[in-house]
């Protein structure tokens, strides 16, 4: 499909209420209101097109490059043309959906937490997003240092930009699901910072309180041997026998 092609599928199956719904959410304008089932539906029909995707993102418009991120062929993007997408992001969803669509099929993925140190919103929020789905997702920081970046999200997250403070709180969580003296740092950090406030505008979000999210991920792991020994120790049921006639 060609880019005018392509604006023209996203003007049609825009709906007025995922527009109003996008706005809402904080999505800059120009926008048509597609929802995200319609646009992977439409990734479908365009296939991975490198072109289309640098197109669809110079544009500007909200949906186009969403479905740029599911466009690209993420695998073969240069560093600096990973950058220069992060550096113009513009507003949370679509910051969001760049780390997992994108970011996180990249070979510079661990690159991308120098993110983490920039005074855009949206560039600190893609860097901290990026940390969180790392652990969560994949092996890449299996053997470092994570202590660190605990201290870090203590230190500065009070300072923080709001969506910035958010993604930190994700990360803090992500942190927290990693086990041993991170998990302990983590809850530690969770509990002397308080509930994170993020203003959500318009909207129903809610942020997540990382001390209760930490706590029910260390109950989970410390539930699972026993659960495992239960299974162990319980004897095995005795057949039943049919009585003979």
């Amino acid at each position: 499909m060609t880019l005018e092609e392509t604006m023209r599928e996203l003007e049609r199956l825009g709906t007025e209420q995922t527009r109003k719904t996008y706005l809402r959410h904080g999505a800059p304008p120009p926008l048509s209101g597609v929802n995200f089932g319609p646009l992977t539906a439409l990734k479908k029909r365009t296939g991975t097109d490198g072109a289309l995707a640098r197109a669809l993102w110079a544009s500007g418009h909200a949906e186009a490059r969403l479905l740029a991120t599911l466009v690209v062929d993420a695998p073969q993007m240069p560093w600096k043309e990973l950058d220069a997408w992060a550096k113009g992001l513009d507003w949370h969803t679509l910051t969001d959906v760049f780390v997992t669509n994108v970011v996180l099929r990249s070979p510079h993925a661990a690159k991308a937490l120098t993110w983490t140190q920039s005074k855009s919103e949206w560039v600190g929020r893609a860097g901290w997003q990026s940390l969180a789905a790392l652990l969560t997702k994949t092996a890449v920081l299996a053997d470092e240092d994570l202590l660190p970046w605990v201290k870090r999200i203590e230190q500065e997250l009070p300072g923080a930009k709001n969506r910035v403070r958010e993604a930190m709180n994700s990360a803090l969580i992500a942190l927290g699901a990693t086990g041993g003296a991170v998990q302990t740092a983590a809850l530690a950090t969770a509990k002397r910072l308080g509930k994170v406030e993020v203003d959500h505008g318009d909207t129903a979000c809610e942020t997540p309180d990382a001390t209760r999210y930490i706590q029910k991920i260390q109950a989970r792991k410390e539930a699972k041997p026993q659960a495992t020994k239960a299974r162990v120790a319980k004897p095995a049921a005795s057949k039943r026998t049919r009585p003979r006639a």
